[in-house]
């Protein structure tokens, strides 16, 4: 597993998983998501899995969206703090490990592969084995929600280098996957009154058939 990863799975990411919790953030999260996953209402998807899932809190938004009340979900997260948390949520399937593993254990068939703030924290000579983790998982659609820049930049994070980097995520992929259309997608702005957040840019893709 890359430096990158054991970053995560130590203290720095022990204290993510103590900042980033709470009502708040879950009702922001199913604000966007009843935007964004709109054209999933009529469908009726049966199974999610998530990327950097940390203790679930966009699983918990989905779960008070009807038409993914009942579905199974799957969530792949590193860091053993918040895996353990996930463990302790009703009808998770727990990977603690990286969504870069190369045996894939979860496997594929998913109606929706999803990452929120995850690709943003992946090195750049790691991305795509991202992307084709995030395309292989999906049967359908796939949902992502990172920070946006037209050219890729690294930022500074929290006072570390080579700990996150902008750039047109979305467009990557598009490039790299021939058969993936996008459904649509939008900004989430830290200034919305009713449901702020990181400043996001978020796509809804579907594979065609």
């Amino acid at each position: 597993m890359s430096e990158a990863v054991d970053f995560w799975r130590g203290d720095f990411g022990d204290q993510y998983t103590d900042r980033n919790r709470g009502e708040a953030l879950i009702a922001s999260n199913e604000a966007l998501f009843r935007k964004a996953l709109l054209p999933m209402f009529f469908t009726t998807p049966a199974r999610v899995i998530e990327f950097g899932a940390n203790i679930g809190l966009n699983i918990r938004a989905l779960r008070r969206i009807n038409v993914f009340s009942a579905c199974e979900f799957t969530a792949v997260e590193p860091n053993a703090k918040a895996a353990a948390e996930l463990r302790e949520t009703k009808d998770i399937h727990v990977h603690e490990t990286a969504m870069q593993d190369a045996d894939e254990p979860w496997g594929g068939g998913y109606d929706l592969s999803l990452s929120k703030g995850l690709l943003i924290h992946i090195k750049p000579e790691e991305l795509y084995r991202a992307y084709g983790t995030l395309y292989r998982a999906s049967r359908r659609y796939i949902f992502l929600a990172e920070y946006f820049s037209q050219s890729p930049r690294e930022i500074i994070y929290r006072g570390n280098a080579s700990r996150l980097w902008a750039r047109d995520f979305a467009g990557e992929m598009l490039d790299m996957f021939s058969d993936l259309k996008v459904v649509t997608y939008g900004f989430q702005w830290r200034r919305d009154p009713h449901a702020p957040a990181d400043d996001i840019t978020w796509t809804l893709f579907e594979k065609v058939k």
